[in-house]
């Protein structure tokens, strides 16, 4: 075990008074309003219905009046006993959208999604809101997550079943993930791949473990771009996703990711986690369309490692690293579109009789 596995959590700064809130879980799928009357079976129809109207219902955080809100498995309403306030307008990053997916590039410092004090400055608030301007009843679904310093590609599902096809296939159906990171120190070698288990502590922390019956494997790749002033900056790719697995990987080895004091002690000459996610690419299960998402350096990435900010060129990284994906996955996913086309030619010709 490293010295990871004892490290103490860093404090957080939320928002939220845990007792001026009460949490519910959703395991079925249902309405709102139906919902509350379960869970609060002490409280009128009209009571429930105040508590909506005045806003203190929220659900992953976004604030919800409508009473036949659709509820499905995974989300969490919260009851305050103080109304939920607007957040102020500001601009949302979105780098693509369509009828399926929403993707933005996330700022560092954002959670992707409510925690259990901050529950309204989140990436899914932002982009709730973006949606429903036009139409209240409309929602967006959690795929995944990027870590709150961490910057870069994150999507969301804009209805359920794209929700359920991407996260129940999510390692089959992702072929990139790439990352520039700046560590502290010079990398060597330039290129390598790195294995290891990885397991988690009661204090949530990931570290790195010989035990590989407890541990879950991961596998992280890396390039050095350039080296500078102790520095190092990678393009790295992941073939699992672990979570914290680059910044518990490359730390093992000495090489904390600047800023990140979670993990570490490194320099923070950013005022931020040196980690930015700029590359996702992955198949939608239900319809097989293809989608590679990216977003540029960080100007101050760039300034930090390539000299002054209005000088710096933009990056090109000639060779990336492909990451090793299990044939056998892709060859399940490509079946299962075949079958799913079968199905609907069937359906379709069954319709006309």
């Amino acid at each position: 075990m490293n010295k990871n596995a004892k490290k103490l959590p860093p404090k957080k700064k939320g928002l939220v008074d845990p007792k001026q809130i009460t949490t519910y879980k959703v395991y079925v799928e249902t309405t709102l309003l139906e919902f509350l009357l379960y869970k609060m079976p002490n409280s009128s129809r009209n009571s429930v219905k105040n508590l909506l109207s005045h806003h203190q219902v929220a659900v992953g955080g976004v604030p919800v009046s409508q009473f036949d809100y659709k509820l499905y498995p995974e989300d969490e309403v919260i009851v305050s006993k103080r109304t939920i306030h607007k957040r102020a307008k500001q601009d949302l990053p979105i780098i693509y959208e369509d009828e399926d997916i929403i993707a933005l590039n996330k700022p560092s410092g954002l959670l992707s999604i409510a925690s259990d004090r901050e529950k309204g400055k989140t990436a899914y608030r932002l982009v709730s809101d973006y949606v429903a301007k036009n139409d209240p009843r409309k929602r967006i679904f959690v795929v995944h997550r990027l870590d709150e310093d961490t910057s870069g590609v994150l999507i969301f599902a804009k209805n359920h079943e794209t929700r359920e096809a991407l996260q129940n296939n999510w390692q089959e159906v992702v072929t990139k993930r790439y990352y520039y990171a700046i560590v502290e120190g010079e990398v060597e070698p330039k290129e390598a791949t790195l294995i290891d288990y990885l397991d988690e502590n009661d204090l949530h922390l990931v570290y790195v473990t010989k035990n590989k019956t407890k541990g879950k494997r991961s596998v992280t790749s890396y390039k050095v771009i350039q080296k500078k002033d102790g520095m190092s900056l990678l393009d790295v790719a992941l073939s699992s996703g672990r979570k914290n697995q680059i910044r518990v990987q490359l730390g093992h080895r000495g090489h904390h990711v600047i800023g990140d004091d979670k993990y570490g002690e490194p320099i923070n000459p950013l005022g931020r986690l040196g980690l930015h996610a700029y590359e996702l690419a992955f198949t939608n299960p239900l319809n097989g369309k293809a989608y590679d998402l990216r977003t540029p350096m960080p100007e101050e990435f760039k300034a930090l490692v390539f000299g002054d900010k209005k000088t710096a060129k933009p990056v090109k990284v000639e060779k990336k690293i492909t990451p090793t994906r299990d044939t056998r996955s892709a060859t399940k996913i490509k079946k299962g579109l075949q079958k799913r086309a079968r199905f609907g030619a069937t359906k379709k010709k069954g319709g006309k009789r």
